[in-house]
C-alpha cells in the first residue's frame, strides 16, 4: 500500500479492477485496455502481493516484453510499487553487457524482465533456470505473438513451469493473435476494456502535405504554444535520424530513437527526454509500444503508420492517465488507402486540416470529413507558414545559432552537396585508375 501511494494511485483504473481480483485467484488473464490506463499495475501489484505470501528466492515471475524501452520501464514499476518489500526484480536485454545480467541473476531475484532474445542465449549458457517460473506475464501480446517473435517465445514457454499462471496484455488484440493467445490460457478471465480504439482525451488531426514540405510543416507545428513536448514518429531508422538532425538544425531541442543506436545512446535518448532536456523525440516504433512519458502534448506521425494497430499504439504515447493530447498525422497521396483503413477502425472519420500552403491537390485524401483550414490559429496567414517555417529550417545552424552573414545555407534536407562531393571522389578515383592502366 505504501509503494501503491509512492506511484500515486488514489483510485484503481477500470483494467486494475477487472484484473487484480481474477489474478489473485490465480486465474489466467487476457487484459485488453486503451493504452496509458494502467494494464502493468494490474499485474505488477498481484504478483507482488503473491510473491510476499510464499517469498521464495530465484526466478518465479516471468515477464516478457519487446523492446528493451519496455522491459526496463516495467522493471521500474516493479521497482517503485514494491520498493516496501524485500522483492528483487532485474531486467534481461540485449545491446547491454552480458555478464552484469549473469551477476544480477545469481542475487537470485523473483522477478525478471526480459526480451526474448538474449532471455533464450542466457539460458543456453545455463545462467538462468527458467522450470521454476510459475507466473508469465506477456506484454504487448498482439506484438509478441507475431510471426517475429513467436519462434521464441513459443520456446520460453516450453522452459516454463506448465502448471503455471499466464497473463496476456495489450491495447490492440487482432483476431488471428487473439486465437494464438487463447491456445496459451486455461480459462481465462477476459478483460476487454474497449481494446482497439484509442482514449477519448486525444484530439486526431490529419494533415494532407506534399512530401517534399512534410518537415516545413512540422516545424510550424511545434511552433505552436501549446507544445509542451512530442514524439515524431518516421517508418525508417535512417528518416528518424535525418529528422531529428533536421530539427536540431533549426534550433529545436530533439533527438532521435531507433535500432541501430546502442543502449547507451537509447539510454541517454530516453533519459533526456524524460528529464526535458530534449522537447522532441524522433522515433520509428520502437517507440510506440509501452513507453510512458508524462505530459507528451503532441505525438506526430511523420509517416503514416503501416496499419491502424500502429497508430493506436502510436498516438497511446500522449493523453495518458486520463490527460489530454493531440495526434497529427501527415497524408500524402499515396496514404490514401491507409487512411480509410484506419477511419473503418476508429469507426468514424478524422478532421481533416489542410493548410493549403503546405499541401497539393494530390496529397489530400479523396475521403471526406471536416476540413479546417487554420489549425484553430485565428489570424494566420496561410502564405505565411511556409515562409516561416522554410526560413527557420534554412537559417539555422547546427547549434541554433543564425548564420552568419555570407555564410552560404545548406538546406538540411537536400543531399545535393554530399553527392557532389561523392562524385568528385568518383572521378578522381577514376582518374587514379585510368592512369594505372595506362
Amino acid at each position: 500500500m505504501r509503494g501503491i501511494e509512492f506511484a500515486g494511485y488514489s483510485s484503481p483504473r477500470p483494467i486494475q479492477t477487472e484484473a487484480i481480483p481474477s489474478a489473485l485467484e490465480g486465474h489466467d488473464i487476457l487484459g485488453l485496455a486503451q493504452t496509458g490506463t494502467g494494464k502493468t499495475a494490474a499485474f505488477a501489484l498481484p504478483i507482488l502481493e503473491e510473491l510476499m505470501a510464499r517469498r521464495r528466492r530465484g526466478p518465479s515471475v516471468l515477464v516478457l516484453a519487446p523492446t528493451r524501452e519496455l522491459a526496463s520501464q516495467i522493471n521500474t514499476e516493479f521497482t517503485d510499487l514494491g520498493q516496501f518489500t524485500p522483492i528483487r526484480s532485474t531486467t534481461v536485454y540485449g545491446g547491454v553487457s552480458m555478464n552484469r545480467q549473469i551477476k544480477a541473476l545469481q542475487a537470485k531475484p523473483q522477478i525478471v524482465v526480459a526480451c526474448p532474445g538474449r532471455l533464450l542465449d542466457l539460458y543456453r549458457q545455463g545462467a538462468i533456470d527458467l522450470s521454476n517460473v510459475t507466473t508469465l506475464v506477456i506484454d504487448e501480446a498482439d506484438h509478441m505473438f507475431d510471426m517475429g517473435f513467436l519462434p521464441d517465445v513459443r520456446s520460453i514457454i516450453g522452459l516454463v513451469n506448465p502448471d503455471r499462471q499466464t497473463m496476456l496484455f495489450s491495447a490492440t488484440m487482432p483476431k488471428e493473435i487473439r486465437q494464438l493467445a487463447d491456445s496459451e490460457l486455461h480459462n481465462p478471465k477476459v478483460v476487454d476494456l474497449g481494446n482497439s480504439k484509442v482514449v477519448s482525451t486525444i484530439q486526431h488531426e490529419l494533415y494532407p502535405v506534399s512530401q517534399r514540405l512534410k518537415m516545413p510543416l512540422l516545424q510550424f507545428l511545434l511552433n505552436d504554444n501549446n507544445f509542451y513536448s512530442a514524439i515524431v514518429f518516421t517508418r525508417t531508422k535512417h528518416r528518424a535520424l535525418r529528422t531529428a538532425r533536421q530539427l536540431k538544425n533549426a534550433g529545436f531541442n530533439a533527438v532521435a530513437l531507433q535500432g541501430n543506436m546502442s543502449q547507451a545512446q537509447r539510454d541517454r535518448a530516453m533519459k533526456g527526454f524524460r528529464e526535458g532536456k530534449f522537447h522532441i523525440l524522433v522515433a520509428t516504433d520502437i517507440a510506440a509500444r509501452g513507453i510512458d512519458v508524462a505530459n507528451i502534448s503532441f505525438v506526430i506521425n511523420f509517416d503514416f503508420p503501416n496499419t491502424p494497430d500502429a497508430y493506436i499504439h502510436r498516438i497511446g504515447r500522449t493523453g495518458r492517465s486520463e490527460q489530454t493530447g493531440r495526434a497529427f498525422t501527415f497524408v500524402t497521396a499515396d496514404d490514401e488507402g491507409s487512411v480509410r483503413a484506419l477511419e473503418r477502425k476508429l469507426g468514424r472519420k478524422v478532421n481533416r486540416c489542410v493548410l493549403p500552403d503546405f499541401a497539393d491537390d494530390e496529397a489530400q485524401p479523396a475521403t471526406g470529413g471536416n476540413q479546417n483550414g487554420n489549425n484553430g490559429q485565428a489570424g494566420q496567414k496561410p502564405e505565411s507558414a511556409l515562409e516561416a517555417a522554410q526560413q527557420r529550417l534554412n537559417q539555422r545552424s547546427p547549434r541554433g545559432r543564425t548564420r552568419r552573414p555570407g555564410k552560404p545555407n545548406r538546406n538540411p534536407s537536400s543531399h545535393g552537396g554530399h553527392q557532389s562531393t561523392r562524385s568528385k571522389r568518383s572521378r578522381s578515383r577514376h582518374r587514379k585508375h585510368s592512369s594505372r592502366v595506362s
